[in-house]
Order: structure tokens, then C-alpha cells, then sequence
């Protein structure tokens, strides 16, 4: 039986790549993160660490078939020069391992970040690279290590997704916005929300990543879902089903963003740059390479996936307090609890 690592084990998507891998017969699963991983199936061996420890991780990886790296600092952590350490160092480490185990394949999630803000939709494998953000430069950073362990030999694949939803779990921002609509506050959009937008289930998600590594192919592969609309839309479409008279409002773009901007440097929002730079833009995948090549078909619309969350939201939001990765916790909201207020 193949054996696998699995980084950044106790987050949203690593702990649910551990628990499809088990539900599919994986057995041979070591769950590796910064954080505790909790209720892991049983017979997972979990290790707590950090990607920047080589030796331990050199430990970990060896006897390893196939690595699932999702260990990575996200933009809601805000983290500054440490992007570059987690998301390229720690990437570099892991490739090290990769290469002096002769790991069988290296499945490494990216970002959609790397892009920046092309012109020209949907964006392709080919499309060029103009990160916007610090984030986002550590993530391409990251991914070039990667590509440079492909050029020496190595098979891999890179996985970059929209915004991830559905599941269970899901936070960050999302739980405030969900907080709103349930207490039937206006939510808002930066400008008229007629852009194209689009997520990813996290279910499918987990689907191409895993395909990827058990599958021949290898490369650079956008995932999202095929089924999406408008953001304005699709956030209707949510203020409809929870039926609490949420209604979907207008910011001014220059005046919206140059706030939340000086929010931001005033650590007052929990908002990031991704956040407020990119959310009023189009922003959509082309996903017919990895529907080619890797066999895959998403299966959830935006508008599905936004709906599971707030469910998953309602039934769970009493509970969430406890979580410690910072996509299932809940957000300090801060200055936002002001404009919460007035809306």
C-alpha cells in the first residue's frame, strides 16, 4: 500500500485531503502541521512540526510515495516576511525531501494569487504571472521550486484553485459574511458586483488534487467550478435562501478600496489586500486542461457551495470557537463590527 504525507494536516483542505484519502482504503497517512491535528481517522500517524524544520520533515518523508503540501501562510494571516519563509523556504524543504526520497509525486497546492489581476478572461495554464501582493509573490515563489524539481526530473503537479467553499468548516471571511446575512445585516460589494466570479467546492477540489497524484499526468493545472455567475448573483442568490431580508449593497470602488486600505496598515480590518484589490474584479479559470488530463468534473455550482457553507455555518457557529487554523476559525472583525452596525 502506498504510503503519503500530507503537510498542513490541521487546516480546512489538509485535514479533509487525510480524511478522503482514508475513505478511499488509504491506511499509510502521516498528517504533518504546524498545528495539532485533531480527530484524525484512525491508524494516522499525526507530527506536529513545521515545514521550516528540515530534519524532521526529512524524517517524516521517508519510505513516502506521494506528498500532498498544502502547509502554507494565507492572506488572512497577514503575516509579512514570513510568507516567504512558510510558502517558499518551506516549499524548497519539502522538494528536498521529495528529491532525496525519490518520492513518487509531489502534489503542491498554489494559489490562484500568482495571477495578480490578468485582463483577459478566463485565465488559462498559459496566462502570465503579476502577483499583486506579497502573498501572492510568495506563492508564485513557491511554485517556481517546484517548477524547477519538474525541470531536474521530479513529477509533480500544481494545483491552483479559486476561492475555496463548501464543506465543512469553511471560515476566514466567509464566517463574517454569514454572520450578516443570518442577522440580517446588508452585506456589500466593492462597485456594481457584475463581475464574473468564480469558486470551488472544496469536495472537488480534493477530487483533481488527489487524481492529480495518482494520476501520469503532471504539470500546472486551475481548478474552479464550471457552474458561476456574477458576484453581486451569486450573493443574492445566497440572501434569498437564508431568507432573513439580507440585502446585497454598492461601495464606491476608489473610496471602498483606499479605506480599507488604510484599514488594513492601521491593522483595524481583518481584510487583506487579495481581499479588497481583487473581490470587484472578473476572475475566472479556464478548467479544461485538468478536465483533459486528469479526468476530473467539477460537481458544485458557486451557488450550491455558498449555500453548504452558511448551512454548515448556522449548525456549527456555537461550536467554532475551538478551531485553530484560520480557515476554520472565526475572524476578529474589528472596524467591520462598526459598519455592521449602521448597515
Amino acid at each position: 500500500m502506498p504510503k503519503h504525507c500530507v503537510t498542513g494536516a490541521a487546516g480546512f483542505l489538509g485535514s479533509q485531503i487525510v480524511d478522503k484519502l482514508y475513505a478511499m482504503g488509504e491506511r499509510d497517512i502521516i498528517a504533518f502541521d504546524i498545528l495539532p491535528c485533531q480527530d484524525l481517522p484512525e491508524g494516522v500517524v499525526g507530527v506536529q512540526g513545521s515545514v521550516l524544520d528540515r530534519d524532521l520533515l526529512m524524517r517524516c518523508t521517508e519510505g513516502v510515495d506521494y506528498v500532498h503540501h498544502n502547509a502554507a501562510l494565507v492572506p488572512l494571516t497577514k503575516s509579512g516576511r514570513d510568507f516567504y519563509a512558510v510558502n517558499v523556504i518551506g516549499t524548497r524543504n519539502v522538494i528536498d525531501c521529495c528529491r532525496a526520497h525519490g518520492v513518487k509525486k509531489l502534489i503542491h497546492m498554489s494559489s490562484s494569487a500568482i495571477y495578480g489581476l490578468p485582463a483577459d478572461m478566463p485565465i488559462t495554464e498559459k496566462t502570465g504571472y503579476a502577483p499583486i501582493e506579497v502573498y501572492g509573490q510568495s506563492k508564485l515563489d513557491g511554485e517556481k521550486e517546484v517548477w524547477k524539481y519538474m525541470q531536474e526530473g521530479g513529477r509533480a503537479a500544481c494545483i491552483r484553485p479559486r476561492t475555496i467553499i463548501g464543506g465543512k468548516s469553511r471560515l476566514g471571511i466567509f464566517q463574517i459574511l454569514f454572520e450578516w446575512i443570518s442577522e440580517n445585516i446588508n452585506i456589500y460589494v466593492i462597485g456594481k458586483g457584475d463581475n464574473l466570479f468564480q469558486f470551488v467546492h472544496v469536495d472537488d477540489l480534493i477530487d483533481a488534487s488527489i487524481k492529480a497524484a495518482f494520476s501520469d499526468a503532471e504539470g500546472l493545472y486551475n481548478i474552479g467550478a464550471a457552474r458561476y455567475g456574477t458576484l453581486r448573483g451569486d450573493l443574492e442568490a445566497l440572501c434569498r435562501h437564508a431568507g432573513t431580508g439580507s440585502r446585497v449593497k454598492s461601495l464606491p470602488v476608489g473610496l471602498t478600496k483606499l479605506g480599507l486600505y488604510i484599514m488594513d496598515k492601521a491593522r483595524l480590518s481583518p481584510l487583506a489586500p487579495w481581499h479588497y484589490l481583487t473581490y470587484h474584479k472578473p476572475f475566472v479559470f479556464d478548467i479544461s486542461k485538468a478536465q483533459r488530463e486528469l479526468g476530473w468534473q467539477p460537481r458544485f455550482g458557486n451557488q450550491e457551495s455558498l449555500i453548504e457553507s452558511y448551512e454548515w455555518y448556522l449548525e456549527n457557529r456555537q461550536a467554532m470557537r475551538q478551531a485553530n487554523s484560520a480557515h476554520k476559525k472565526p475572524v476578529q472583525q474589528k472596524i467591520l463590527k462598526l459598519i455592521k452596525f449602521f448597515s
